[in-house]
């Protein structure tokens, strides 16, 4: 890294109005032309400045300098023994996918390439390339935040003088998913079709909007006559605290899905308080929310058509056909354990009928 290294900056007479000060000119480790002021010309003497001048530009050269005598850090090298460690408050769920993404993605195309020798060209490059190879505009999104957040660490760690990631952007062009919802009718056909155990778990995705790691998390010490208690909730098999403070709430839960629980209840082997409400068969463990999915419902929903009703989808579905009933917004999100602009920019959707009647009502509003 080509630095200057003896660098003694411009020391000079400014007037704003009718103060005088001295003014240092000089050039950061990122090579930008900068200002200090030192002082006021009228309670610092030339000397004095001089010396605070030579005192800063000496601090400011041995950064410099410390930079340029480091040895040039691999990419690879410094994910995984600076970037991954510090992330230590990252949520487990969190850190697997991350991580997987970043040695997926990022470690094959620059584990080998210095950190310092990478531009945002380069980078934008391979976002773009990345979009081209079909990947969705979630994967390519977040894959920009990861170049971002390691390189600005980097910055601040001074393993390179300016942060290439910073300017970054997702292209247009990524391909992003129809965000699908149910309608009454669909979830009326879901329902019919499962057994008790799985529809008592697609009911409290669609009608109390819960994650599915919260599902599958419940014992029965958590459930209340009217609400569950969202305290814990499981990904991959390991046992965590809910995603956000937000998470941890008390759910409320509509009559029918009450009536199955109790029927659940009456059924079920084990209803201590420490037991799970949907146990394994090993009972230690709670059912695994992808072997549910995959061999009890999945299949049941794909022989009438309603295999792409996912976890993701029935909690979709919460907050649009609340706002389609009018319901406050701010309950909905307390609801689903959201803050508001979450529920209503991300998960609320709206149908063409829906905006239709909007802009009949705005037009009748303006020609009456």
């Amino acid at each position: 890294m080509q630095q200057m290294r003896y660098q003694k900056g411009s020391l000079q007479v400014k007037k704003y109005g009718k103060r005088r000060v001295w003014e240092l000119q000089y050039r950061d480790e990122q090579r930008v032309k900068r200002t200090k002021t030192l002082g006021a010309c009228a309670d610092m003497s030339k000397s004095e400045a001089e010396a605070r001048r030579a005192a800063f530009m000496c601090e400011l050269n041995a950064r410099r300098n410390a930079m340029a005598d480091t040895p040039p850090q691999l990419f690879g090298e410094f994910v995984r023994t600076v970037y991954i460690p510090f992330k230590r408050r990252w949520k487990e769920s969190t850190r697997m996918t991350t991580t997987q993404r970043i040695g997926t993605h990022l470690m094959p195309r620059f584990a080998q390439k210095s950190m310092a020798s990478l531009t945002r060209s380069q980078l934008q490059a391979f976002l773009d390339e990345r979009t081209d190879s079909g990947l969705s505009f979630s994967v390519v999104d977040h894959l920009r935040s990861d170049l971002q957040l390691i390189f600005e660490l980097a910055y601040e760690d001074r393993v390179v003088d300016r942060n290439p990631a910073a300017c970054l952007e997702t292209p247009r062009q990524a391909v992003t998913g129809e965000k699908l919802v149910l309608t009454n009718e669909q979830v009326r056909q879901c329902l019919s079709v499962l057994n008790l155990r799985e529809r008592l778990i697609v009911k409290f995705a669609i009608f109390a909007g819960l994650r599915p790691g919260e599902i599958f998390a419940l014992q029965w010490a958590h459930v209340s006559e009217r609400h569950v208690e969202i305290v814990q909730r499981i990904y991959r098999g390991t046992l965590d605290s809910p995603k956000t403070k937000r998470s941890t709430r008390k759910a409320a839960l509509p009559p029918t899905l009450i009536e199955d629980l109790e029927h659940w209840r009456s059924v079920s082997l084990y209803v201590e308080p420490t037991d799970w409400l949907f146990p394994s068969e090993r009972r230690s463990t709670p059912l695994s929310r992808d072997n549910c999915w995959r061999r009890n419902i999945k299949p049941q929903l794909a022989a009438c058509g309603l295999g792409w009703a996912s976890f993701q989808v029935m909690r979709r579905t919460v907050p649009t056909k609340a706002r389609e009933a009018g319901e406050d917004p701010k309950v909905v999100a307390d609801q689903l354990g959201h803050d508001l602009r979450v529920s209503l920019e991300i998960y609320t959707q709206t149908s063409a009928a829906q905006r239709e009647e909007v802009v009949k009502r705005l037009e009748r509003q303006i020609l009456q």
